[in-house]
């Protein structure tokens, strides 16, 4: 926060603090103590920050609220008090339906909150607000809410808040815009200075520069932005509760050193319903790690997993699940090297189940099982897991409320917007070449990620993963945007990633961004604070999927 404020050079300083675990986190503060639920790093930056933003005439909009804003309302009044400073904090609520969870049929819900819009958020700052913080707005809302007080939309200005949607989507991540976790990196400096985080220069009609403040890390460029840009969506449109967003209509441009211009986005009317997520508490978890090595890997294997599910039979856990790494390479000259690893996760309502009655019958097993038996970690009595579904709830019943610092209170009413032309029917993509190099021209077999760049992510239970070509200035650029089009299909990600074998796999393109969105249903179960994956975030299934061979057009190389 106080490098942005120091070198940003900004009219509003915006942070996503929520997603659909920190929820459920919250949620688990507040049964210790119902005076939390919100994110507290957020009142330490602005401890830090606060004197600095009001001197240069910064406003501050953030989701930090998350289950409490008032109360974090509150306590930011309490921080400046002890700073001798008296911005105006606004707050914004409405979004949390807990309490009316079992009346509006979410059942067993721990949390429950309706995702808001951003006009909530414009109001505030129209009214003088310094701070505002909210609950659970959607992730770009808190570009959005500025984005609208400061050029004057209005619900029916679709086009143009859907580019700030986007713009909004692309700093939400923070320096996953300037080159975090980019597919790309080494082509970017690989030194120890912090990359650099994302500015939005938002213009009246919608459209948008990518920047960063001068002299920070990282790059901004068409790729980096893109990889953000295809990062956890779902469909081409992106709905929301303000507006839906069609992705297909986005172009790029290069606008000078580390600068984006993003320009051609659509918007319509947003869906009759707003979403909800929803957390439970689905019970308590352990898991135990096996070392294996050497030879006669799938014999040592096989023989714990008989020996210790025989022992659980008696009180077995609701759930067990066995998952082993990558075979060792054969004559390995390290220990490790000639190691795997044999992981087993049990779930179950009950504490002692996953506990004691688990650790103790795969501990007393270690003189009496496979040669080298070891465990990675000493045992622990496991943790409580949370379950997240989605909801949808009718407009009608949410209340939208912002709360000034006099005490005065404004309704927000829902936006409703005209009938208006779906998204994508008045849109031309850029000119590809729809086939690409014939199916028979001499192929050679290589890693999709040659010159194929991934961002994968995790949406609830779903896997998403974008694919794009990259270096927008290849002259080869539109003809192997036109082979990946014709290559990514439901079926070549079942055959390129088999753990997707059974289950259902969508391919939507993105000709504009030059590749595809894949969706991948059911691989995270039910969800990241659940799911018994590996990566239970699918954070690395792209790169797993641009490690995969392929067989590339020597004439594409």
């Amino acid at each position: 926060m106080r490098e942005m404020l120091e070198h940003g050079e900004l009219d509003y300083l915006t942070g996503d603090y929520l997603a659909e675990l920190t929820m459920l986190i919250l949620g688990k503060d507040q049964l210790k103590d119902p005076t939390l639920g919100y994110a507290r790093t957020f009142v330490a930056q602005i401890a830090d920050g606060l004197g600095l933003a009001l001197e240069q005439g910064v406003k501050i909009v953030a989701n930090a609220g998350g289950l409490n804003p008032a109360g974090l309302a509150a306590k930011l009044e309490e921080v400046a008090g002890g700073l001798g400073l008296s911005p105006k904090i606004a707050w914004v609520d409405g979004d949390n339906l807990a309490p009316r969870a079992a009346e509006l049929g979410f059942t067993g819900a721990l949390t429950a909150n309706a995702y808001l819009g951003a006009f909530g958020i414009a109001r505030a700052l129209t009214e003088g607000a310094d701070i505002v913080v909210t609950g659970r707005v959607t992730d770009a809302s808190v570009v959005v809410g500025p984005a609208i007080a400061h050029h004057g939309w209005t619900p029916t200005s679709y086009d143009e808040l859907a580019g700030a949607v986007v713009a909004g989507h692309i700093i939400e991540c923070g320096t996953q815009a300037t080159g975090g976790n980019f597919s790309g990196f080494l082509d970017l400096p690989r030194d120890a200075t912090p990359l650099g985080f994302p500015l939005a220069e938002v213009d009246a009609d919608g459209s948008f520069v990518v920047t960063k403040p001068a002299g920070t890390g990282g790059v901004v460029s068409v790729d980096t932005v893109t990889a953000q840009l295809v990062y956890e969506i779902q469909s081409t449109l992106y709905l929301g509760p303000d507006v839906t967003t069609d992705l297909a209509s986005i172009r790029l441009a290069a606008d000078g050193p580390d600068r984006v211009r993003v320009s051609g986005i659509r918007g319509s009317e947003s869906p009759e319903q707003l979403k909800v997520c929803v957390n439970e508490l689905g019970g308590m978890r352990n898991q135990m790690e096996f070392v294996l090595t050497g030879l006669d890997i799938d014999a040592k294997e096989a023989w714990i997993r008989t020996q210790l599910d025989a022992r659980l039979a008696s009180n077995p856990p609701a759930s067990i699940t066995w998952s082993r790494g990558a075979l060792p390479v054969a004559d390995a000259d390290t220990e490790e090297g000639a190691s795997c690893l044999l992981r087993v996760t049990v779930k179950d309502p009950s504490a002692d189940v996953v506990g004691k009655n688990f650790t103790a019958a795969a501990v007393e097993l270690a003189l009496a099982s496979y040669p080298g038996f070891t465990l990675t970690a000493p045992p622990g009595r496991g943790s409580p897991y949370g379950i997240y579904r989605p909801e949808y709830v009718a407009r009608d019943e949410v209340t939208e409320t912002v709360h000034l610092w006099d005490g005065t209170t404004i309704e927000i009413p829902q936006p409703v917007g005209a009938t208006r032309v779906p998204p994508g029917a008045e849109v031309e993509a850029d000119p590809v070449d729809p086939i690409g190099p014939a199916e028979d021209a001499p192929a050679v077999n290589l890693p999709l990620g040659t010159f194929v760049h991934a961002r994968s992510g995790d949406k609830g239970g779903d896997a998403n993963v974008g694919l794009w070509v990259g270096g927008e200035n290849s002259e080869l650029r539109d003809q192997r945007v036109g082979w990946l089009l014709r290559l990514i299909t439901p079926d070549a990600i079942r055959q390129l990633l088999p753990e997707t074998k059974d289950l259902p796999v969508e391919v939507y393109p993105l000709p504009n961004l030059g590749g595809v969105n894949v969706l991948i249903r059911g691989l995270l179960g039910d969800g990241v604070a659940a799911s018994t994956r590996f990566d239970p975030q699918a954070k690395a299934v792209g790169e797993w999927l641009r490690s995969r061979h392929v067989h590339i057009p020597e004439e594409l190389l």
